[in-house]
């Protein structure tokens, strides 16, 4: 008469051959089922951390199982998983039978035996990888990348197949050689509710609105001339940033850089998109809220649009109501300025805009007038390419320029150099030019640099597959979201040499830029659905950056170490910093170099 661990152990050694017994599983199913039998078991160990030791054993071999040898007899296969099932918490039941669910649909479905997909660090039912995501997503993504694919990796954000890709030549395959085949966004509740249904050309799907919208936005705003002539309005609010600098310094105060950035960014982006400011009275309150909300919303998990099963969670959170408010809080707020500049034309019909330069919304009411372009150009169109240029054009530059500076104040030597180029160039001079900013080649190195390691979109917005193709001899599937993980890129060391390091001296001897660039430096994104903004953008990063390296001698403040600068990142619309950084710029004379 055996003893039960002696019958226990009996069970297993006729369990192991049972498995050397079995005839081979061939080719990618064998390996593709060996994969999901040990993904499935260890989701269900990971949950029934109460399972006694000698199951554990059973799992175990399950696992060390080589793949040819991984099919079992029913019988015995029916015997060890009921004993393994009465070995688990009740509260563990539904991952269990899930997980087998899936794994039974999985090894019945002939296209998935027969797809080579790319690697895939394990899953579990229903959320899928998120239990493997921080707050921080690219810092995820990059960690998991390095584990799993380092090009590229399968995950699946709740039940949404999602593309991760980390290297140079996975993006030069997704944004160059298959670029109409992933030029589209994802249809999701999140974006239909607060881009007036995929109006926003950020959002919108790839096709003939998209193009005609994108067309309107770089005539009326972002092109060379366009950016040209709202140099007077740049002008004016960087002088009115040097005044608070100023003050700050003769008060004996830091100056808050973060915050004067932004409130910088703010308003160049609405004197040329709306034709003036809003951060005074109860309407800048008001405003500001808004713009505070709208990040937090844009930076918040929607389970409708990953979890379909888990709306209801969105709800109870109240996640959806405020999307909703949101949403119609900006309206509110666009229609009031599209209905001010609408009574000013009316009141004054041969009006130009402020100083003599005709806005974006002003454009934007001449086109509808005009009705040339081939789309419909209704309310609702007219305040998605305000909201998309006002968006666009605020969050990434304040971005740049608040990491560019905490990075030269982290690195004296790097600021001297870049300051004594700066007043070499302007010899004394009180306005600086575009001329002046195209000899500034330290000063562009270091903008660069400031994007590689703190690039403003860590993760660009994401693409979906149009249909299926294969990249990188992997079989991408239809409706498949694809993530461009440019944190990951821009810090590669196969790539980058001392990839960690702010060296702006790498592009000073390097072809690459903003424009030129095999797929290292994707500040700006690449492809059919790069931002049209750059010339927008850099327009403001250069001249303000030049403006205040030129009228201040920076220095942290009194008794801060470079050591002691939180480096911590924000969670939301763009990669900001956690904590504001605060530095005394004091004035300095004029003087001829």
């Amino acid at each position: 008469m055996k003893s039960k661990l002696e019958k226990k152990d009996s069970d297993e050694d006729d369990l192991d051959e049972g498995v050397r017994n079995k005839p081979k599983i061939q080719g990618e199913e064998r390996h593709r089922w060996a994969q999901i039998v040990h993904q499935s078991s260890e989701a269900i160990v990971g949950s029934a951390k109460d399972i006694s030791a000698n199951y554990f054993t059973v799992e175990s071999k399950w696992r060390r199982c080589k793949p040819e040898n991984i099919e079992i007899s029913r019988n015995k296969k029916a015997v060890a998983g009921w004993r393994m099932i009465e070995q688990l918490p009740i509260y563990t039941s539904p991952l269990f039978f899930g997980a087998a669910f899936l794994l039974f649909r999985w090894y019945k479905s002939p296209s998935a035996c027969s797809k080579k997909l790319p690697p895939s660090p394990p899953w579990l039912p229903v959320i899928g990888n998120l239990y493997q995501l921080g707050a921080l997503v690219h810092h995820s993504f990059l960690s998991l990348s390095r584990r799993y694919g380092d090009s590229l990796m399968l995950l699946y954000i709740g039940s949404v197949p999602s593309l991760v890709v980390s290297s140079t030549e996975a993006a030069h395959e997704i944004m160059k050689t298959h670029d109409i085949a992933f030029a589209s966004r994802p249809n999701t509740r999140m974006f239909r509710t607060i881009s007036y249904n995929l109006k926003e050309i950020t959002v919108a799907p790839y096709g003939e609105y998209w193009r005609q919208a994108k067309s309107i936005l770089t005539l009326q705003l972002l092109s060379n001339k366009k950016v040209q002539s709202f140099n007077g309005l740049r002008e004016k609010v960087i002088a009115d940033c040097v005044d608070k600098i100023t003050q700050c310094y003769l008060s004996n105060n830091p100056a808050d850089l973060s915050d004067l950035f932004s409130s910088l960014t703010n308003d160049v982006t609405c004197m040329v998109t709306f034709g003036r400011t809003y951060n005074e009275g109860e309407i800048g309150k008001k405003f500001k809220k808004i713009l505070q909300e709208f990040s937090e919303v844009l930076g918040s998990f929607y389970f409708e649009d990953s979890i379909p099963q888990l709306a209801v969670v969105d709800r109870l959170r109240g996640l959806t109501a405020k999307v909703d408010r949101v949403a119609a809080d900006f309206d509110e707020f666009l229609q009031g300025v599209v209905d001010e500049t609408i009574t000013k034309l009316s009141n004054n019909p041969d009006r130009i805009g402020e100083d003599g330069v005709e806005t974006f919304i002003e454009g934007l009411l001449k086109v509808q007038k005009e009705d040339i372009n081939g789309i419909t150009i209704d309310a609702d169109v007219i305040k998605a390419l305000l909201l998309d240029a006002y968006v666009a054009g605020t969050d990434t530059s304040s971005s740049v320029l608040e990491w560019a500076m905490t990075e030269l104040l982290l690195h004296p030597d790097t600021l001297k150099k870049v300051q004594d180029e700066v007043r070499m160039v302007l010899k004394g001079k009180k306005d600086i030019s575009d001329e002046d900013l195209d000899q500034m080649r330290y000063l562009k190195a270091v903008i660069m640099e400031t994007t590689r390691l703190h690039p403003p979109l860590p993760i660009l917005p994401p693409r979906v597959a149009r249909h299926d193709v294969k990249v990188m001899g992997y079989d991408i599937a239809e409706g498949t979201r694809v993530y461009v993980n440019v944190y990951a890129i821009m810090r590669d060391p196969k790539v980058w040499e001392n990839a960690e390091t702010f060296l702006p001296e790498r592009f000073l001897e390097s072809s690459i830029d903003f424009v030129r660039h095999n797929y290292e430096l994707l500040t700006f994104g690449a492809g059919r659905r790069s931002c049209p903004g750059r010339v927008f953008a850099m327009a403001i990063n250069e001249k303000v950056l030049a403006t205040v390296l030129s009228k201040f001698d920076w220095s942290l403040p009194q008794g801060v170490m470079p050591k002691d600068v939180n480096m911590d990142e924000t969670v939301g619309l763009a990669n900001h910093r956690m904590v504001p950084i605060l530095a005394h710029g004091k004035p300095v004379s004029i003087v001829n170099y």
